[in-house]
């Protein structure tokens, strides 16, 4: 097992282990030693460990359980509005906790949940996917989608702990897993070339331990030096910028890691055209990607993407920060006129 330690406005732990979860209570019980836990969680967590989460808590813990829908689209204000609903019909109180059991959707609007529910409460997270594990969970994004784009309601709000067990994977579809390589693989590609030379040598024999551990340190030093994302936090949205397009475009049928390598290989691919990055840091990238069996194109047009940028979080007044790449392993922050943005990617389509 593997501990990593958030030094953000709350300092915490991240537990990285294999079968965490058979003895939950005991990792929980070190920053909530009493009171009551609402889990939540959706159908599909839910119908694998539901029972055998909720019979571990029962035993220290009064519980309660909100089971939402899986998938992108139940990460909506109807939703949002439904969990408040329950914490209040179940009297959490300011002393009890938010359990966050599952993907990035449940920890994103279990997160916001608790940072609005009573003006905060308790935060407490049980990642199950690898996407989660090594990206969403840490560092305190929280949010929900409006109908004009993703994330674009949320909160700053630090978990008291993550637990992650990656035995919890095993039960992923490959399409879900995958999803997660995608974050992997950015994380190798902003600032490991070690992480990137041990992925295309392992491929998705990866060593589960160091390769997720890896991430979260990567993350958590980001987070404690630029918690609030205002500057070099934003290198962790590489690929994500055209991601996020990308996933508006197909309504949430492409998933986020698709559309996030997808957007990493557009980027890579526009960089290597205009000679900002070295000539092997698009052939490393495509490469990379498609080991995991993960898109490195999208069928959407520049003018497309564009606007579906403009409903991009990221973007400050007439302007967007992108992030791109230097060299294998390392990438940089600029500022973009939103004008200029559909020449500059058109490059990128042209793969």
């Amino acid at each position: 097992m593997k501990t990593v330690s958030v030094n953000a406005s709350k300092k915490y732990n991240i537990y990285i282990g294999d079968n965490l979860f058979s003895s939950v209570t005991d990792y929980l019980s070190k920053v909530f030693p009493e009171g009551k836990i609402c889990v939540v969680t959706d159908d599909t967590v839910d119908g694998l460990y539901g029972d055998s989460l909720m019979n571990q808590l029962s035993g220290k813990y009064d519980t309660v359980k909100f089971v939402m829908k899986h998938g992108e689209k139940s990460k909506n204000i109807s939703t949002y509005a439904s969990l408040l609903n329950f914490l209040a019909q179940n009297h959490i109180t300011r002393s009890d906790a938010i359990l966050a059991f599952g993907g990035g959707v449940v920890g994103d609007l279990a997160g916001f949940a608790a940072a609005t529910f009573l003006r905060g409460i308790k935060y407490l997270q049980i990642p199950t996917t690898l996407l989660a594990m090594v990206d969403s969970s840490v560092g305190g994004k929280t949010a929900i989608d409006l109908d004009a784009g993703k994330n674009l309601c949320g909160a700053f709000y630090q978990p008291e702990i993550v637990i992650c067990d990656y035995s919890l994977t095993k039960t992923l579809s490959d399409e879900i897993f995958s999803d997660g390589c995608a974050e992997i693989i950015k994380y190798a590609l902003i600032s490991d070339y070690d992480l990137f030379c041990h992925l295309s040598e392992k491929g998705k024999d990866f060593d589960r331990e160091y390769v997720i551990t890896r991430c979260i340190e990567i993350k958590s030093e980001i987070v404690a030096a630029d918690e609030f994302d205002g500057a070099v936090r934003q290198l962790l949205n590489y690929g994500h910028t055209i991601g996020h397009a990308i996933e508006a475009l197909s309504d949430y049928k492409i998933t986020h890691g698709s559309a996030v390598a997808a957007g990493m290989a557009i980027m890579a691919k526009t960089c290597e055209d205009k000679e900002i990055c070295a000539p092997s840091c698009y052939e490393d990238t495509v490469s990379l990607i498609k080991a995991f069996d993960l898109p490195t194109s999208a069928s959407y047009k520049s003018s497309e993407i564009a606007s579906a940028i403009l409903s991009d979080k990221k973007r400050k007044g007439a302007n967007i920060t992108l992030v791109l790449p230097e060299k294998t392993g390392k990438c940089v922050l600029k500022k973009f006129p939103i004008e200029e943005i559909e020449n500059f990617i058109l490059a990128g389509l042209k793969i």
